[in-house]
C-alpha cells in the first residue's frame, strides 16, 4: 500500500455515513487516502496536529466534514498550505444544513475552503482526485473514464425512457 495522498477528516463519526462516499469514489479511482475523526471543538489539539503535520505525512488535499457549527475545515485550512475542501454535514442538532453550508462557505480572505454541497462528500472525493490529477497521468485517465461511466449511465436511463415512453403511448391509445 502506498503513502496515502488525501486526508478525509469529520468532526464526528456520525458524520461517517456521508464522508464514506468520498473514499468510495477515491477507492474506484484508485487514490490512497486516509481517514479518521478529527472536532474542531473536541480536540482542538487533534485537529491542530493533524493539520500541521499533513503535508510533512505526505497528504496533497484535505477533505473535511463538519455539521452544525462546521469550524473544522476552515480551521484545518488555516493551518496547512494544503487544498481544503469542506463538506457541510447535515446533522441532527443541523439547522436543515444551512448553518454547517454557510459555516464553511463564508470563510475570510486569505483562508480559502473549496466547498462542495449539502452531503456531497462524493463530490468532495472527485475534486480532490481532479487536484492531483494535475501532476498525475494515471489519475488523469482514471478520471476520464469514469467521467466516461457517467455518461453511459445518461445514455443508458434516456434510452429506458424513450422505450418506457413508447410503451406507455401504446398503452394510452
Amino acid at each position: 500500500m502506498s503513502q496515502p495522498k488525501i486526508g478525509i477528516i469529520m468532526g464526528s463519526k456520525s458524520d461517517l455515513p456521508v464522508m464514506q462516499d468520498a473514499a468510495d469514489v477515491l477507492n474506484e479511482l484508485g487514490v490512497e487516502y486516509e481517514i479518521t475523526v478529527v472536532s474542531a471543538h473536541r480536540t482542538p489539539e487533534r485537529m491542530f496536529s493533524y493539520a500541521k503535520a499533513a503535508a510533512d505525512r505526505g497528504l496533497k488535499v484535505i477533505i473535511a466534514g463538519a455539521g452544525g457549527a462546521a469550524h473544522l475545515p476552515g480551521m484545518v485550512a488555516s493551518l496547512t498550505h494544503l487544498p481544503v475542501i469542506g463538506v457541510p454535514v447535515k446533522s441532527s442538532n443541523s439547522i436543515d444544513g444551512w448553518d454547517s453550508i454557510l459555516s464553511i462557505l463564508q470563510m475570510p480572505n486569505g483562508i480559502p475552503v473549496a466547498t462542495v454541497a449539502l452531503n456531497a462528500a462524493k463530490n468532495a472525493g472527485i475534486l480532490a482526485a481532479q487536484i492531483l490529477s494535475t501532476a498525475d497521468e494515471f489519475l488523469v485517465q482514471n478520471l476520464i473514464k469514469y467521467k466516461e461511466t457517467l455518461k453511459q449511465k445518461v445514455e443508458e436511463s434516456a434510452e429506458e425512457m424513450k422505450a418506457e415512453q413508447g410503451l406507455n403511448s401504446l398503452r394510452s391509445k
